[in-house]
Parts: C-alpha cells; structure tokens; sequence
C-alpha cells in the first residue's frame, strides 16, 4: 500500500477543495492512495523478551518521507519469547475473519505503548502499521509535534491530526497508533469507529516515571512547566487523563496493564513485556467480538 502525504500552498485567488483544507501556512494534502494493503513480510519469530520500558530499536517508529511511499514497519527482528509467539499467532488467527479487513485504531495516553505494541499487531495480523503523529510531522513538514505546537499551536496541529485520521479511514488493513489527545474530537471518533478501536490503559504512576526517566521534550503538554521531572509528569498527566478518561472510555476494548501484571501473579506494569501486552489486546478485541455477536442473537 502506497500513501502519499504532502504539503501544499492555496493557489492565489482559488478555494480549496476535496482532500485540501489550508490551515494557516500548511495544508494537509493526502493524495491517492492504493486501497490494496501492503503484508509485512513473512519472518521468523525471534525468542527472547523485550521489556515494556526499554523497547526493541526494531518496534521503533518507522521514518515516512513526504510524498513518498510510506511503508509498512517492521523490517527489523521483533524478539518474544517461545510462549508469546505462538500464542501470538493463534490470537491473530482467531481475530483476522472477525477483523475482516477493518482498521485498528490504538487509544491512549501519550507514553503508554502504541507504537511499540501496534507494530507486534500489525505484524501477527499481516497489516500495515502507521503512527499518526508522524504522518502529521511530515505532511506539514515539521520534524516533531513538540516544534508544531511551538511554531504553530495544539489546534493547528489538531487539525491536521483530524484530516490524517479521516484519510487512513477510508483505508483497510492497518493498524495506527494515534496521538494521546486524538480522542477529544468527536469527528475522531467518526474515522476511528469505522475499524476497532483499543485502548491501552496505564497507570499513571507508571507513565510518569517513564516519561521522565526519557525526558519531556518530546511532549510539548509536558515541556512547560519546571521543576521535579516526575512530579510535574504525574501532575500534568492526571489533569490530561481527567479530561479525556470518559473519552478513552469510547472505545471498543480495554486493556488494562494492571490487569494484565495481576494474571502474571505480580503488580509491577513496568516489567510487562510488549507482546504479553498485544496479546491481551487481541483476547480483548476477540471478546468484543464476542459480545456483540450474543447482543444481536
């Protein structure tokens, strides 16, 4: 699958139309896209487990080029251990007729594993995996949301989020990690609801930790305020997750990491792997489908 992001100026006197919206200086312009999804290559899993707050260089988000191809991540080894993989792919199996060519859509605050845990989906689905803050960065030609919001502001960016969200629902077989503060906007939820969506529940002690253990800079909601890095992390991420916890709610399946440490006889998030994560992700959206099929019979 091809997907061609660019940016371009309104000519002088003409309206824009169709897929083009200006805003401000930018304009997020989607072209023509092959509704034909590109696989991940077929690979061997690795063994071995990655933990959740260190993540594989291989689970890293890919780099898209503006107006080029963008393709599917995952070129690197993705390590589990024996036991995860192969439970990892009979899940898949199991989702895929249900799926049934429809997007994922993963939900969440900022720091709580998206990216890394879309790209394990996406390779176990056989979809193609997008992140759309990246696909924001390059079709206004900025390198990270943080300068965005700083040379333009949140609702600038917000914007071009809404339109990239809108393209890649008219598209199949992806999975796309969103940004944390994608769920505000009711029209969002239009695009998003067209697939599954997931949300990926985490502590918020346990965000904030991360989160400053690696530095705020690449969180422009967090940059702003000094002081201790945790404790500035935790106060800001509980007033966002008060904002936008009904939100979250929204979505079709939860995945809760507690929950998910609680199964493994423990209460510590942090030591979770990615691919015990996407696997209860994928027992979630197998149990929604589950439910829905009782309610209509």
């Amino acid at each position: 699958m091809e997907a061609r992001v660019g940016v371009r100026a309104p000519p002088r006197g003409r309206a824009w139309a169709g897929l083009e919206k200006p805003h401000g200086a930018y304009c997020v312009r989607v072209l023509p896209v092959s509704l034909t999804a590109e696989r991940l290559p077929p690979r061997r899993l690795v063994l071995g487990a990655d933990p959740w707050r260190t993540a594989d260089p291989a689970l890293r988000p890919a780099k898209l080029r503006a107006s080029c191809s963008a393709k599917s991540a995952g070129t690197g080894k993705v390590h589990y251990s024996a036991d995860e993989a192969l439970v990892l792919q009979q899940k898949a199996q199991d989702v895929l007729p249900y799926l049934d060519g429809r997007c994922v859509y993963l939900v969440g605050m900022m720091g709580s594993g998206k990216t890394t845990v879309g790209k394990i989906l996406a390779e176990v689905l056989g979809y193609s995996f997008f992140d759309s803050d990246k696909l924001v960065e390059k079709a206004v030609g900025i390198s990270s949301v943080a300068e965005i919001f700083q040379l333009h502001s949140e609702a600038f960016f917000r914007d071009n989020e809404s339109e990239v969200l809108r393209d890649l629902s008219s598209m199949h077989r992806l999975v796309v990690a969103t940004g944390g503060g994608a769920v505000i906007r009711p029209i969002n939820w239009s695009y998003m609801k067209k697939g599954l969506t997931v949300w990926l529940d985490v502590p918020l002690d346990a965000l904030a930790r991360r989160i400053a253990a690696v530095g705020t800079a690449s969180r422009p909601l967090l940059h702003q305020e000094s002081g201790d890095p945790y404790a500035k992390a935790y106060a800001k991420l509980t007033s966002l997750f008060e904002q936008r916890m009904d939100s979250y709610a929204n979505a079709d399946a939860r995945v809760s990491l507690e929950h998910i440490a609680l199964k493994q006889g423990h209460n510590d998030v942090t030591i979770l792997t990615p691919s015990a994560i996407a696997i209860e992700a994928l027992l979630k959206m197998e149990s929604f489908h589950t439910e829905k099929t009782m309610v209509r019979n």
